[in-house]
């Protein structure tokens, strides 16, 4: 996406995640959770700026040699653009820098696009986990990324 940069997550980004947050996900992180990834050892988070402004940021945990993505979200006015995909590349790049070797990810089972995305970037259904979204009970698609491509 034109004119958009990605940095690490800072403290100063996280109001507005906060706010894209509430109206992305129907189990949102609180503050403390985006806070913690300031600290967090195996963290790789990103956010994309446009200008001074929070669009969208996306979270990976490097778990032994895995990314494993925990959260990923772009405003709802700029969805379908692309930033999504620029995300997922960043954070994964950024992860097979750091050993990463596959990624693992639960996306909703009723989020078609996001599936779409991640099937396109050749993650595989790998499984489902009934129940897993303390919102809904909805059940979550597993996905692996079996061989992350150093860029």
């Amino acid at each position: 996406m034109k004119g958009v940069r990605f940095e690490p997550l800072a403290s100063g980004h996280i109001a507005q995640i906060l706010e894209i947050e509430k109206v992305s996900h129907g189990s949102p992180w609180h503050e403390r959770s985006f806070q913690n990834e300031l600290s967090h050892a195996h963290s790789v988070f990103v956010v994309a700026l446009k200008g001074t402004d929070v669009v969208g940021y996306a979270g990976v945990w490097i778990l032994a040699d895995e990314a494993h993505v925990t959260t990923i979200a772009v405003q709802p006015e700029l969805r379908g653009q692309g930033l999504g995909r620029e995300l997922m590349d960043e954070v994964l790049a950024r992860s097979a820098e750091r050993g990463a070797v596959c990624s693992t990810l639960e996306v909703r089972a009723g989020n078609e696009a996001a599936i779409h995305l991640y099937e396109s970037m050749g993650y595989v259904r790998a499984g489902l986990r009934k129940g897993y979204y303390p919102d809904n009970k909805e059940d979550a698609v597993v996905m692996w990324l079996h061989q992350l491509e150093k860029k």
